[in-house]
């Protein structure tokens, strides 16, 4: 069992769900997000759902990397060992390219992108030198085809990060470090709570629960919840883009 586990991006949405999963199986956890007010609340609930674990938190900006690299060793300090580090945080700003939100654009670029490079780099330099530890990033359905308006940059972005996570798992393929890349498929959270028609979308705590039960089983690529994004997700590389078009 990976018993010391970090997530980024904790204070909230799916980071904040799969802490209480997590908690919930005997997981000591390490959490960091910008806000801190809310890690304090999180802490405190965590640590009734399960008094036997321990809890940290510190307060991280991703698009600060050196102090990505700074927290990420303050964490490994705290528990000892990591176990399984989560590279959750990320954002779904934008809007259709050359319609004068490139501002927006860039910043879920970075954030979703370049973040990320920061956080695997941090996280797997700690695992190199434990010679043993699971990176798990967290990319998307939307990786699998290019989508329309506000999706365009995520879609891109999320495409990147599962490119991101094989090249890394190619890398160790022959060390005991594991990598995952997670394709949650619709997941109701902060990030789209304002879009109404979506397919198939999953409450919070039922989308979080299927992305715990997928991390562990530490599979290469896991497309969750397994209904119906196991499957659908073969059909949405081969659909024409009037079905895509009509999903974003």
């Amino acid at each position: 069992m990976r018993k010391n586990i970090l997530i980024t991006g904790a204070s909230s949405g799916l980071g904040h769900g799969m802490a209480v999963e997590f908690a919930k199986q005997g997981c000591n956890l390490a959490l960091c997000a910008r806000r801190v007010e809310r890690l304090e609340e999180l802490k405190a609930q965590l640590e009734g759902i399960n008094p036997n674990i321990k809890v940290f938190i510190r307060s991280l900006d991703v698009n600060d990397h050196d102090a990505v690299f700074s927290v990420f060793k303050a964490f490994r300090d705290d528990m000892g060992t990591l176990d399984r580090v989560i590279v959750n945080a990320g954002m779904g700003k934008g809007a259709s390219i050359g319609t004068g939100y490139f501002h927006a654009n860039k910043q879920t670029a970075v954030t979703n992108f370049v973040s990320a490079v920061a956080q695997c780099e941090a996280a797997m330099d700690i695992f190199r030198e434990q010679n043993a530890g699971h990176l798990v990033t967290i990319s998307s359905i939307s990786a699998v085809r290019g989508f329309r308006r506000a999706m365009t940059v995520y879609a891109a972005t999320k495409a990147a990060i599962t490119s991101l996570s094989e090249g890394i798992r190619i890398d160790v393929r022959n060390t005991p470090i594991k990598v995952t890349c997670i394709h949650p498929g619709f997941i109701r959270s902060e990030i789209n709570d304002k879009v109404e028609k979506v397919p198939f979308i999953v409450d919070t705590e039922t989308g979080c629960k299927a992305m715990v039960r997928a991390i562990n089983k530490e599979k290469a690529n896991s497309y969750v919840p397994t209904w119906p994004w196991a499957w659908l997700h073969w059909i949405l590389r081969i659909a024409p883009q009037s079905w895509i078009a009509k999903m974003s």
